[in-house]
């Protein structure tokens, strides 16, 4: 059975492996380590900023951060063995219901400019570029999603 869930301490090493198995074809690009394989997830785990896609075994990762008008989606990952399977869409679907759940109405991530093929997929599942700079040494495009906005309670 399928289940997205928050990441347990019994996951670090899962998420740990995905997240440098995911983003190693981007080294020769980009000259050095993406910026997710540098992040320290015990910390992400600890402050529950860290979902797995478990499917028997963890094959996805997602890291999403709350910032005071927004959700950043601050990495997705999925294990090079399960990639092209619409794992990713749904991680994505999730970190949209999960904004919405929160009351964001924006949706935020980057990722570097040389990863031209993230750039498409985000684009076509309707993320819009809002900025590109330089920041901690890597080339960034940003861009957001705007969500419906989340209902009022009852």
């Amino acid at each position: 059975m399928s289940v997205i869930r928050l990441a347990g301490f019994s996951d670090r090493t899962s998420v740990e492996q995905i997240v440098q198995d995911a983003y190693a074809k981007y080294v020769p690009r980009i000259g050095k380590p993406p910026g997710p394989m540098l992040d320290d997830y015990a910390a992400r785990i600890a402050a529950g900023q860290a979902w797995v896609l478990d499917e028997g075994e963890i094959i996805g990762v997602l890291v999403l951060i709350a910032e005071p008008d927004h959700l950043l989606l601050d990495n997705i990952a999925i294990a090079p063995a399960f990639q092209g399977r619409g794992h990713g869409r749904r991680l994505l679907a999730f970190a949209e219901a999960e904004a919405g759940r929160r009351g964001y109405s924006v949706l935020r991530l980057y990722t570097h400019a040389l990863m031209q093929e993230n750039l498409v997929i985000y684009r076509n599942q309707g993320w819009n570029e809002y900025a590109r700079a330089e920041e901690s040494g890597y080339d960034r495009v940003f861009m957001e999603k705007r969500l419906p906005s989340a209902a009022s309670p009852v």
